[in-house]
């Protein structure tokens, strides 16, 4: 029966007429105009700048906190001293397992660092490693899940005019974007009595309290820099901190830290170009596990069991959560030829005794851990702890330098000396002896004083 009745389908669109087969066409062709208008201008919206705020945003985390305001060591309290105030920064992370890098400053003396992720989620965190000298922090937070981490780029070739974007808390103003230029390199910055930063970026990118410890971006979405000071009572005056920079001293927090867990006994060049591929090996602690492995100065680092290393926070990240005893993979370049190595792990510094004193054999002072409380209590300093000298050995670099019992040391090179395996962890890089003069720093009633430790001796000091 259906064959029997014309489709009224079929019907209307042959017999439709030339005039309104012309009319449909052109409506047709509005419609089609209209939908690449919206296209075309949902691809004008996204800019290179959306794009990298997209890349970069979900690796920055809020920072909040309270801490007790205080005295600098040496000044006279104010009438705020003591009162208890809620402080806020932004944090970058930097690796998967919830490490973050911020400024020291933003998590100094804070009692509880509570740290919200780009999705929401809090966490409580914990200092892992600080450095004083750049005002540079590690926290680490538990996250269930793998956490992305920032994508790294370089300062070195940094252009006065390029654009870079500033991402943070600021007056906790989550995830705040701001943008702007370099207006500037290499900025010295002398911030207070006790803070001066040297070599900083100087942008014109609205940096507000809050931003401190954020990144500042390039238009690729990589971080060039930690954002970290403001110029008071200017307008679009703000430093960061190069990410070169930063990557360096993260590089040795990250060291020391897994130093003090498992023994490698190798230490990354530093006189390398930041956008070398791989970690340069710069030298070899003798009898270490890296020495048995086969590894030698020069090799390059560039993969740890299946993880690729890029730079050498990639092979201090590949270590983390390593234990004495674990055998990793390591796939080298050697003379520009590939080579496959096997490493054993040993025993960390925080395995060491206590009574085993290098600090007395290559420098000549004896040092005694200070519990926490107690030197919170007697120390009015940002300091986090220190070791007290209890012995100085006569025509020791120690008392070349005027190191007396008493002091208190606090720090050395780039690393602080809270406990007896820092300083043990220090004197036994293999580095340690090509470091020239190693700045120290110590305190003496309410004075911090520094000085420098020249090159070790080669022979043991007999006590």
């Amino acid at each position: 029966m259906m064959n029997d009745r014309p489709s009224t389908v079929r019907r209307l669109a042959i017999e439709m007429p030339v005039a309104a087969r012309v009319s449909a066409l052109a409506v047709g062709c509005l419609l089609l105009c209209y939908c690449f208008s919206v296209a075309s201008a949902s691809e004008l919206r996204e800019t290179p700048i959306v794009k990298a705020v997209q890349k970069a945003r979900s690796a920055v985390v809020n920072i909040r906190g309270e801490k007790t305001i205080g005295a600098a060591a040496g000044q006279t309290p104010t009438p705020d001293a003591g009162r208890r105030v809620n402080g806020m920064g932004t944090g970058v992370i930097i690796d998967s397992r919830g490490y973050i890098i911020t400024n020291h400053h933003v998590v100094d003396g804070v009692r509880e660092i509570m740290v919200t992720l780009a999705d929401g989620r809090r966490h409580i965190a914990k200092v892992v490693a600080r450095d004083l000298d750049t005002d540079l922090a590690i926290i680490k937070i538990d996250a269930k899940t793998s956490l992305p981490a920032i994508a790294i780029g370089t300062s070195s070739d940094l252009m006065t005019g390029e654009t870079v974007i500033a991402v943070g808390n600021a007056y906790g103003y989550e995830h705040t974007v701001t943008r702007g230029i370099v207006s500037a390199l290499h900025r010295a910055v002398q911030v207070s009595d006790a803070q001066f930063y040297d070599d900083l970026i100087q942008t014109d990118a609205s940096i507000n309290p809050g931003n401190s410890g954020g990144p500042l971006l390039n238009i690729d979405g990589e971080m060039i820099g930690i954002n970290v000071a403001v110029r008071a009572g200017a307008q679009g005056i703000g430093f960061a901190i190069p990410v070169d920079r930063a990557m360096a001293v993260t590089v040795g927090l990250l060291a020391s830290c897994n130093a003090n867990k498992a023994r490698i006994g190798v230490a990354s060049a530093t006189d390398v170009s930041p956008t070398t591929q791989g970690m340069v090996v710069g030298a070899v602690e003798s009898q270490s596990p890296a020495s048995q492995a086969g590894l030698v100065a020069g090799d390059v680092v560039v993969a740890v069991d299946n993880a690729e290393i890029h730079r050498p926070l990639d092979f201090q990240r590949a270590m983390i959560d390593r234990k004495p005893g674990d055998m990793v993979r390591l796939s080298i370049q050697r003379s520009g030829n590939p080579l496959n190595l096997s490493l054993t792990l040993g025993k960390g510094a925080e395995k060491i005794a206590a009574s085993e004193q290098p600090a007395w054999e290559s420098l000549g002072v004896e040092l005694k851990a200070i519990p926490t409380d107690e030197f919170r209590k007697t120390h009015q300093t940002r300091y986090r702890g220190g070791l007290t000298v209890t012995a100085v050995r006569p025509n020791s670099p120690a008392a070349s330098q005027g190191i007396a019992p008493g002091d208190v040391l606090v720090g050395m090179h780039l690393w602080e000396t809270v406990t007896l395996d820092n300083v043990a962890y220090i004197l036994k890089r293999p580095d340690f002896t090509s470091m020239g003069p190693v700045k120290f720093f110590i305190l003496r009633g309410d004075e911090t004083l520094y000085g420098f430790f020249p090159a070790p001796p080669t022979e043991t000091a007999q006590r």
